[in-house]
């Protein structure tokens, strides 16, 4: 195993500031901060104990038989932006607006 391989583990367990990982004989640490590019209020809500998950390796410590893990960067989606909705505000009065409402209520109303 290298640096930027992508590995299979076992989330053996969640603390506060991360999950551990059982990647074949190496102990791995996924920290919080390796889970999204955004807050992360709970890590339960992206793996749980017993998952398997697909990881990517950002550092090797062989003498301790531990690496540092990414979820991010396998699990989030590249060059996808989304769209900022575009609403339209105004205001138009009711006297203006009822006419409108009542037809389309009728018409409703006569196809059913």
């Amino acid at each position: 195993m290298k640096n930027g391989d992508i590995v299979y583990g076992k989330i053996t367990n969640i603390v506060g500031y991360g999950a551990f990982v059982q990647v074949e004989e190496y102990d791995g640490l996924v920290h919080i901060s390796e889970f999204s590019d955004h807050f992360v209020r709970d890590i339960n809500d992206y793996v749980h104990i017993g998952d398997q998950i697909k990881l990517k390796i950002i550092e090797i410590d062989e003498e301790n038989k531990r690496i540092k893990l990414s979820y991010k960067q396998i699990h989030k989606t590249r060059g996808v932006k989304c769209r900022i909705p575009q609403y339209k505000i105004g205001f138009e009065p009711i006297k203006k607006a009822l006419p409108g409402w009542i037809a389309k209520e009728l018409k409703n109303e006569k196809n059913h």
